[in-house]
């Protein structure tokens, strides 16, 4: 590996430490996005191999593909046979092949088995024992004939899994960097949650006090997020319930609310519908509302006195709906010692009948990207010292994933 390949491999995360991804870039105007591409797969642990069409050399140079991966670029299919030492079925094949951006040609040509550039060649080496993953980049009328979308439909039959476009200025406009590596990661990522259906609460409430104005807290949702993407990586069915204004998720179910009223009757709805194995509660809750919400803006300039009154407590119902549910808590305080945190996070176990408690210090935890937290039960408690929410995520899971091994 290139020394400045070394000085961003896995500086992200190691989800894709050991995966080595063919990137095999048609001819879009969107290729130009590849170089960036490249990087953040590589950010996050991967080996990435870059096939370009000769369209595509048109629109972005090989060196800068080549600079991007470290790896010399396949530009066309020679003596060497580049694509099946990259894709035939080796033990040193590609984990995956991502066709990045495709053009409605480049997808019926795969589609129709026809292999005339070394992006085609190399998808239908792959075919029969490597993941499949195509990004297509079109104008939208292109996207929407339905010639294309039966050639869609046709590979998604095949087991081919594509990453939708997101639609502007008449464009079907290649999916962002980060909605790619998030799904390439899910794709590739150890399954040990398949099976389990997960509900996850995420963000700070709000509680109207007229029509603009709301009382909330510092909570950014990074945490909650983040648990629920990980246990999404694992194969859980993941169910997100997440206040407006938190952190944007790429978790492919999700509920949006505001207040804790809300989220309780989302909660309820969810739990009296379906059967979860695990619920965990990150949302940092409102535990008070005024009494009363002005229905206009209340003039500024003068005195205001407001009655608060406690909000329902959602930790107690979750258990009184679904008691064999592995409930997962979160208490946050300010200003009081590791003694004093542990204490009130064993009496929420009391309470409220939490299988565990994430107790954490809010002023580490809000709005942060770290978190340093305890993992308490009734038996006693684990530190998990200062690291990122997203590491963080890992460690919750792998000690979940343990306790719900120990219930079988």
């Amino acid at each position: 590996m290139l020394h400045h390949v070394k000085l961003i491999h896995a500086t992200k995360s190691k989800k894709l430490l050991g995966k080595k991804i063919v990137l095999a870039i048609p001819g879009s105007i969107a290729a130009v996005e590849c170089v960036k591409l490249a990087r953040e797969l590589i950010r996050h642990g991967a080996e990435v191999h870059a096939v370009m069409s000769e369209n595509a050399q048109k629109i972005i140079h090989p060196y800068a593909m080549e600079f991007a991966t470290g790896n010399k670029v396949v530009t066309e299919i020679t003596g060497f046979i580049e694509h099946v030492e990259l894709c035939g079925e080796h033990e040193n094949k590609a984990d995956l092949v991502l066709v990045c951006p495709a053009t409605a040609n480049t997808i019926s040509k795969i589609a129709c088995g026809i292999d005339d550039t070394p992006v085609t060649t190399v998808v239908t080496t792959a075919f029969a024992h490597t993941p499949i993953m195509i990004a297509p980049a079109m104008h939208s009328t292109m996207y929407e004939h339905p010639v294309i979308r039966e050639n869609i439909e046709k590979l998604k039959k095949l087991g081919v899994e594509f990453i939708g476009p997101k639609f502007e200025e008449g464009k079907a406009k290649v999916a962002s960097i980060d909605e790619i590596v998030y799904r390439v990661i899910k794709k590739l990522h150890k399954k040990d949650l398949v099976g389990k259906r997960v509900l996850i609460t995420a963000g700070a409430t709000k509680e109207y006090i007229d029509p603009i104005r709301f009382i909330t807290n510092k909570s950014s949702g990074k945490m909650g997020v983040a648990l629920a993407e990980e246990a999404e990586f694992r194969g859980a069915e993941v169910t997100l319930i997440k206040t407006k204004g938190s952190v944007p998720s790429f978790v492919e179910s999700q509920i949006e609310v505001e207040t804790v009223e809300e989220m309780l009757k989302a909660i309820e709805n969810e739990l009296k519908s379906k059967k979860y194995d695990v619920v965990i509660l990150a949302a940092a809750v409102s535990d008070f509302t005024p009494k009363e919400k002005a229905e206009k803006k209340i003039k500024s300039g003068q005195a205001l006195i407001l009655e608060l009154v406690p909000t329902p407590k959602i930790i107690k119902r979750v258990k009184e709906i679904a008691p064999e549910v592995f409930l997962v808590g979160f208490k946050a305080e300010y200003g009081i010692s590791k003694e004093e945190l542990i204490e009130q996070a064993k009496k929420q176990i009391e309470k409220a009948k939490s299988d565990v408690v994430i107790a954490n210090k809010g002023e580490i935890a809000f709005g942060s990207d770290v978190n340093e937290v305890y993992w308490v039960t009734k038996e006693g408690y684990e530190k998990f010292p200062l690291m990122s929410k997203r590491e963080l995520a890992e460690k919750i899971w792998d000690n979940i994933i343990k306790f719900l091994e120990v219930r079988k």
